[in-house]
């Protein structure tokens, strides 16, 4: 199975969360000057729940542009990527495959009738200008992506099976 994890708050502190494939090999710190990409937008994921240790967070920080196109919350930046792990655990129960991500970003998506597939993605952020630590806020931003995001892929291979 394909997880993505962000990673936990070291005591060195990072200057960015850090999306890994698996807990075993985490990957490089994204560079600081790099802002949360949250990708192609739809809508805020409005009817995600609120999980765990998470807040809402309405004006997503009024970080990266987010305010509006994105469904955020918030919570301790010490606890995010344990948060970010429950948040992927729930929507997995719901249907969504992990399909994609990059250091802050996990791409998910929910197959249907007919090929199609509903997109959604969640991105990891804090505010880089003030200082890191444990108690400092921390955020998951949710957005659907639009369109029909299994309209690039070709149909199933011979003798393969969708998932």
């Amino acid at each position: 199975m394909k997880t993505l994890l962000i990673a936990a708050l070291a005591v060195a502190m990072s200057p960015t969360l850090t999306m890994a494939k698996t807990q075993a090999a985490p990957a490089a710190p994204a560079p600081a000057a790099r802002a949360a990409a949250p990708g192609p937008q739809g809508a805020p994921a409005a009817d995600t729940p609120l999980l765990g240790a998470a807040q809402p967070a309405p004006d997503c920080g009024n970080l990266h542009g987010l305010n509006g196109r994105a469904f955020c919350v918030t919570a301790p930046l010490a606890g995010v990527g344990a948060l970010a792990e429950t948040y992927i655990a729930h929507f997995e129960s719901q249907g969504w495959l992990v399909a994609d991500g990059d250091d802050n970003r996990v791409v998910l998506i929910k197959r249907k009738d007919g090929g199609v597939c509903d997109g959604m993605q969640m991105v990891a952020f804090y505010d880089t200008a003030r200082p890191s630590a444990p108690e400092t806020p921390g955020y998951l931003g949710f957005a659907t992506i639009p369109g029909n995001v299994c309209a690039g892929q070709p149909a199933a291979a011979a003798g393969a099976t969708p998932q």
